[in-house]
């Protein structure tokens, strides 16, 4: 029998590192690939995963699960912490265009390949969703992108189950058309 979200997490607030190690395991995936699909970069990604794990740990023992997942929990924070990293870096830029200090060139040299494939491909489907209203993205994100059910998605967002599943449905086929037309203006 697998231990659930909510008793590991009962644990974890009660001292348990171990138990904290099981939830991270079993959830590690989906949040950098939830926080990849907000960014459509692997090392703010990876950067952000960190953050949700690090802020997990720190509120292990103030934030009682919901339901048996913690992981609608987990892309919530995630979803938070890259937002809060977009607002950060605009700040920065700012502060950068006001300086008269030359920017340093970005170090490429620990890219792959994939992950530029990934990044190219990534930044095309998040141009075409930046076209769809912000609860629809955010419904498929946490639906489609991540895998939450239905149910888990209208709890973390405050709305019921059928209001989600029209967002997502709604999402998807404005998606398709955005895709479809992007497509058709290249030349092949």
């Amino acid at each position: 029998m697998t231990t659930s979200d909510r008793q590991l997490w009962e644990a974890t607030a009660a001292g348990d590192d171990d138990a904290f190690g099981v939830l991270f395991d079993r959830h590690l995936k989906a949040v950098d690939n939830h926080c990849f699909r907000l960014t459509g970069n692997w090392a703010l990604a990876d950067d952000a995963t960190a953050a949700t794990f690090f802020a997990a740990w720190r509120q292990r023992s103030a934030v009682t699960l919901v339901h048996d997942s913690a992981l609608p929990w987990l892309l919530t924070v995630a979803t938070n912490t890259v937002r809060n990293e977009y607002r950060s870096r605009r700040r920065r830029a700012a502060l950068l265009e006001r300086l008269p200090v030359p920017r340093p060139a970005p170090d490429h040299a620990d890219d792959v390949a994939q992950r530029l494939d990934d990044e190219r491909r990534m930044a095309e489907v998040l141009a075409a969703t930046e076209e769809l209203p912000r609860a629809e993205r955010e419904a498929l994100a946490l639906c489609v992108w991540s895998g939450v059910s239905y149910a888990d998605a209208a709890q973390v967002l405050g709305i019921a189950e059928a209001s989600v599943r029209s967002r997502v449905s709604r999402a998807k086929s404005r998606l398709s058309r955005l895709v479809l037309a992007n497509a058709g203006g290249e030349d092949r």
